[in-house]
């Protein structure tokens, strides 16, 4: 699976910068309504909860709906053997800024058509050279790069600042220093806490090249120093020479022939020297002076050389430097590989379970993902009973067991392990019909009808509906609802159906389906529910009304009350 989703990521090219989520095309759910796949989506946004990145949630594009149980199976195994991580470190991490730049000029010559055709592709600062005044207007610049250049090379040769090049892969290789350096804040996160082998591995090949982005200034000769070392030689000098007895023959010897004597010429080379400054840019003499030609010279060339020097080391690291993208791309897609297993490794670390898929729908005391503080709800579905009319009082949770049953359909098909062992059938369609928020009118009747309509029935099809009822008229409804489920029972397909119509669907009963009651054991003192969750299967539910005129009856001392409980109690029997 990791293969698999490391592709998924390249192919989407997911970034983990990414400040909203990529719109990714899907294959076709088995979620064929819109009811349905709101409340898959919400399931994801609930397992996806630990993720630090937006397109981390993006990686259930990878975990398309399948029919295949060796494919689930491989799911199942992959999520199942997760090592717990934490990934909350990854919020450190900030876009990548470029932070680095070469402090001089480079210009890439070429005298070859071929090659500044390529260069230019690349957009890196190209001359081509036809005559030697192109190349003598070369000597702006702090570094030249030369490539495919014979018939100019004596001519570069002489430029302090050349750099000459085998191939075009090495041309400006400072592009790789600056996007290495855009890494530099991330590299000393990641490099700081516990990820994977994988990204330790990447960190730790590249983090000995970011000593290219240290741009610490050469300490270079100035003239200011070199007149300061001047002082001081003359200084030097002049205490020796007081020290030193010259005889007059020696005197008249040097003032006749200019030539200084030996030991005095000892002391002025002693004295350049200790002041460690090349002897060549002074002259030696009393007083001694500077050679002007001397010092400019030296100055340009180390200025040339403090570049050359950087870019001959980056030239050394070339086979490295041009593997900078490629590695940097893999630590991205590594980086939203291991936010969405780390962020799930903390949801199913402690769930080794598996969704087992068989012909009975079946789940013992599990509890709803939506829920903060969940009932485990028992419910099953089997040969004998694929269709379930589901009753009870408003807000008992009816609603919630359909989409409980989906959650179970979603985790199945993802491979995610859960906290008890369930049974499912491997359903391929699934359509959920949820409660109707508008009022009963004839569009809305059609509208319902035509969806159903639209069903393709088998026995890998679940149909969930939630008080279809809503949408006609009360006195047909029951039938409307026996009908529909009679009809699609014969079709082979699993149904839950949630209604308030639970007398008037009994009577009419189809084979094959069964009337379940979530019940309200009572009323609390403020008129509350007081609701075991727990579907009770066979048993039909009271409903809210009832249990209120019950109380009434019991509580107040007025004969309409008795009159009201005595009737709804007739009409169960």
């Amino acid at each position: 699976m990791e293969k698999e989703i490391l592709n998924f990521i390249k192919e989407n090219r997911l970034s983990p910068f990414d400040k909203e989520k990529a719109q990714i095309k899907l294959d076709e759910s088995i979620f064929k309504t819109r009811d349905a796949k709101n409340v898959h989506n919400r399931l994801l946004s609930i397992i996806s909860k630990n993720f630090v990145f937006k397109e981390s949630s993006n990686l259930w594009g990878c975990f398309p709906f399948t029919d295949s149980l060796p494919e689930i199976k491989k799911r199942q195994d992959f999520f199942r053997g997760l090592e717990k991580k934490e990934n909350g470190f990854l919020k450190e991490l900030k876009l990548p800024k470029g932070c680095w730049k070469p402090k001089y000029g480079i210009v890439v010559v070429t005298e070859d058509d071929k090659t500044l055709m390529k260069l230019k592709e690349l957009n890196i600062p190209v001359q081509f050279l036809i005559s030697e005044n192109d190349a003598s207007d070369l000597e702006s610049y702090d570094i030249v790069q030369v490539i495919d250049c014979e018939n100019f090379t004596p001519i570069l040769e002489r430029l302090p600042q050349s750099v000459f090049l085998d191939s075009v892969d090495e041309v400006y290789l400072e592009r790789y220093v600056e996007m290495l350096s855009s890494w530099k804040y991330n590299l000393e996160i990641l490099a700081k806490n516990d990820s994977n082998e994988k990204i330790s591995k990447i960190v730790t090949e590249l983090t000995p090249l970011l000593k290219l982005t240290n741009n610490k200034p050469v300490e270079n000769l100035t003239r200011e120093q070199v007149e300061g070392k001047l002082e001081a030689i003359n200084e030097e000098i002049s205490l020796q020479i007081k020290q030193l007895s010259i005889s007059g023959e020696t005197l008249f010897s040097m003032l006749s022939n200019n030539k200084m004597p030996d030991e005095l010429k000892r002391v002025i080379d002693r004295a350049i020297k200790n002041s460690e400054i090349p002897e060549s840019i002074f002259i030696s003499a009393i007083p001694v002076q500077i050679d002007e030609h001397e010092l400019e010279n030296l100055l340009k060339k180390q200025s040339a050389e403090e570049f050359t020097s950087l870019a001959e080391t980056i030239k050394r690291h070339s086979d490295e430097l041009t593997k900078i993208p490629e590695k940097l791309q893999r630590l991205s897609d590594e980086l939203i590989y291991f936010d969405f297993i780390s962020g799930l490794s903390q949801i199913v670390f402690d769930k080794k379970n598996s969704i087992i898929h068989s012909e009975e729908l079946c789940f013992q005391n599990a509890k709803n993902l939506f829920l903060e503080e969940a009932q485990p709800i028992s419910f099953n579905l089997n040969e004998n009973h694929k269709c379930s009319i589901l009753t009870g009082a408003n807000s008992g949770g009816k609603t919630t067991l359909l989409e409980h049953i989906i959650q179970i359909v979603s985790l199945s098909q993802l491979g995610i392990p859960v906290e008890l062992e369930m049974k499912i059938p491997l359903f391929t369609e699934i359509y959920y019909f949820a409660k109707n928020k508008g009022s009963a009118n004839k569009g809305a009747f059609e509208t319902l009808l035509t969806q159903m309509s639209k069903i393709k029935p088998g026995n890998k099809t679940l149909i969930l509906a939630d008080e279809i009822e809503s949408v006609t008229e009360p006195g047909v409804a029951g039938k409307i609802i026996s009908a529909t489920a009679e009809y699609f029972l014969e079709k082979g397909c699993y149904l839950v159906i949630a209604t308030h119509l639970g007398y008037e669907i009994q009577k009419v009963l189809p084979k094959f389906a069964r009337i379940d009651g979530i019940e309200a054991k009572g009323l609390d003192e403020n008129f509350n529910l007081i609701v075991d969750h727990n579907p009770v299967l066979g048993r039909l539910a009271n409903s809210t009304p009832e249990l209120i005129v019950e109380k009434m009856a019991n509580s107040q001392p007025e004969e309409y009350f008795k009159f009201l409980s005595q009737k709804i109690s007739e009409r169960k029997l």
